[in-house]
């Protein structure tokens, strides 16, 4: 039962932050500002963008309950909270401020803090550490993107 519990309070926080970062965005993906940018040829169409955090988020939630019953530890919430608050400002500071490199600073941050995750709970987790995959893919793919736009741009 108390796995559950954590399954929906880290469903809602992840949730909450997609929510939020979208907020803050300001329908930044359909601004004239970045449909003018120069892009990565491998960015993917638009919709592809939902998908993938709908994904990474419900794998995120259940990768952090299983985390948090096993080790509920300060450096887990600690890093948790600071990945959170990296997930949200990127929105704000690329898409709403147009901050390319300091977005693309706080995306290799959060790259980072999603890697620390993976490698330091490792042996911890075993096979479900295949949760949180997801993530740490997605943001190298969204760094080589953010990246791109701050290089050729």
């Amino acid at each position: 039962m108390k796995l559950l519990k954590y399954i929906v309070i880290f469903l809602v926080i992840n949730f909450g932050a997609l929510a939020i970062g979208s907020w803050l965005m300001d329908n930044g993906p359909q601004t004239e500002w970045y449909i003018n940018l120069n892009q990565a040829p491998w960015t993917p169409p638009g919709w592809v963008f939902g998908v993938a955090w709908t994904t990474i988020m419900l794998c995120f939630s259940l990768y952090m309950a299983f985390l948090y019953k096993l080790k509920p530890t300060t450096k887990v919430v600690i890093l948790f909270t600071i990945q959170f608050v990296l997930n949200v400002i990127w929105n704000y500071v690329f898409f709403n401020q147009h901050f390319v490199g300091f977005g693309f600073t706080i995306i290799l941050l959060l790259t980072f803090i999603v890697a620390l995750f993976t490698f330091s709970f490792k042996k911890d987790m075993g096979l479900k550490t295949l949760l949180i995959l997801p993530y740490l893919i997605w943001l190298c793919i969204a760094t080589s993107l953010n990246g791109y736009i701050l290089i050729h741009n």
